[in-house]
């Protein structure tokens, strides 16, 4: 073999866009992009030359890739790296094994291993010693971001000797929510100093490595569908074109602000059944005619054994109750549930002596527009506190049904949807007193 410099072209192989990528010293490098956006190519490349370094010193280290299961190595991460090897003319170098998956040095042993993350738990028992990098592919087809928590520390306390940090990268297709974990977790973790974040797309390629071919495709899905080819191939999370709300919308308080004091408080009932969820909200209805999410109580009866039934959760949602009026010490303005629901409704009145309004139920757009209209004057607010967050959770999930969306009768998938149907029962049965267009409601007869 011949010196590094004569047998490694890297500027016929690395698209300029990423020299800062390639020279960081950032300890975590994410690469995110659509499709052909050269970034995997650019991580095995990466690899490949962090690898040819150390073994022209005659040092052993070790490189560790991961793919969320281990059906997909073979065709993915292990080809990217035989495909890099080949580029820079070192594929001589090494011997490739497939049970199990290794790319071997010849002479010094150094080796890529390839791994399936099904279960992070597995590999805490991982020995192989001289980590020298981490490569996560497909990062966003991994279950959470507790994965790489519980997998990253296996590997970085067997760093190699030879380097100060082991460098973890990442690399995915942005998913079309922007609400999935991958993209929170990416957001969460820009301006952190040990975090370089890169996005690419296949714009960004200055060698001409895409084909004339592959180009025209690409144009045809930009003319046909516009946000699919954002979403496939300049990695952008476009949304499912069916989420139903703008979550930025959704505002968190770590605290009720001093100048806008509560002045009512609203409760409003989604009532389940035997295989579905209860939850009862607390709205804080404030001087300034803003809505805060106080607190919520939720049950959920999924793999119990024992089911409540409405003379158990009736004293249940009494002392929730009882707990927000002597918190806050303001005036009921009204207790809401849909119109349809019976047997809570009477047993409120037999128990407690309590008595709900119900909501008529109308097309699922015209209840949502309510929602949609307070959110849009910013006036919804939320208590940022554990009871809150399947409040925030079940709205980040809400979704148009695609199959619906472009009737005149769209549909909500019906799924993890109770926070969201006590919320909309709430504005419409308190319309007018929040000031936007009323709702029908049915009161208590």
């Amino acid at each position: 073999m011949t010196s590094l410099t004569k047998t490694i072209k890297l500027s016929e192989a690395v698209q300029p866009h990423f020299k800062t990528l390639w020279n960081t010293d950032c300890p975590y490098i994410i690469a995110r992009g659509g499709r052909g956006s050269f970034k995997s190519s650019t991580i095995s490349l990466k690899l490949v030359v962090m690898m040819k370094k150390q073994t022209q010193l005659n040092h052993r280290i070790n490189i560790v890739c991961l793919r969320e299961n281990a059906t997909y190595l073979r065709d993915s991460v292990y080809d990217q790296i035989t495909w890099a090897l080949s580029m820079l003319n070192l594929t001589d170098e090494f011997m490739f094994r497939t049970s199990p998956l290794r790319i071997i040095h010849r002479r010094t042993k150094s080796t890529f291993y390839f791994y399936g993350v099904d279960d992070p738990f597995k590999l805490k028992s991982n020995t192989i010693g001289r980590i020298a990098a981490l490569w996560y592919e497909e990062a966003a087809n991994f279950k959470s971001a507790e994965v790489f928590d519980q997998t990253n520390p296996t590997f970085l306390r067997q760093k190699s000797e030879y380097f100060d940090y082991v460098p973890i990268f990442y690399s995915y297709n942005p998913p079309k929510n922007p609400y999935d974990w991958i993209n929170e977790w990416v957001d969460d973790k820009r301006g952190d100093p040990d975090y370089f974040i890169d996005s690419s797309s296949y714009l960004d390629d200055e060698l001409g490595v895409t084909t004339p071919q592959q180009l025209k495709l690409i144009e045809t899905y930009k003319e046909n569908d516009y946000d699919y080819y954002r979403y496939l191939y300049l990695g952008e999370a476009v949304g499912l074109g069916t989420n139903v709300y703008n979550m930025n919308l959704f505002h968190p308080l770590t605290e009720l602000p001093s100048d806008d004091p509560i002045q009512k408080v609203a409760y409003a009932i989604d009532a389940g059944h035997m295989n579905s969820a209860t939850t009862c909200l607390a709205v804080g209805i404030t001087a300034k005619n803003r809505t805060i999410l106080l607190d919520t109580y939720y049950y959920s009866p999924m793999n119990q054994s024992y089911k409540k039934a409405p003379s158990d959760l009736v004293p249940e949602i009494k002392e929730f109750i009882d707990k927000v009026n002597e918190q806050y010490q303001v005036p009921v303005l009204k207790y809401t549930i849909d119109s349809a629901e019976g047997a809570l409704r009477n047993e409120f009145v037999k128990e407690a002596g309590l008595h709900w309004h119900g909501v008529v139920k109308t097309d699922e757009a015209d209840m949502i527009d309510f929602v949609s209209n307070i959110l849009a004057q910013g006036r919804v607010f939320y208590l940022d506190i554990p009871a809150n967050q399947i409040f925030i959770q079940q709205h980040r999930q809400y979704q148009w049904d695609e199959k619906t969306i472009q009737s005149d009768k769209p549909k909500v998938i019906k799924e993890n949807d109770h926070t969201c149907d006590a919320f909309k029962y709430l504005i419409i049965d308190n319309a007018a007193v929040l000031g936007i267009k009323r709702g029908g409601f049915v009161p208590w007869t």
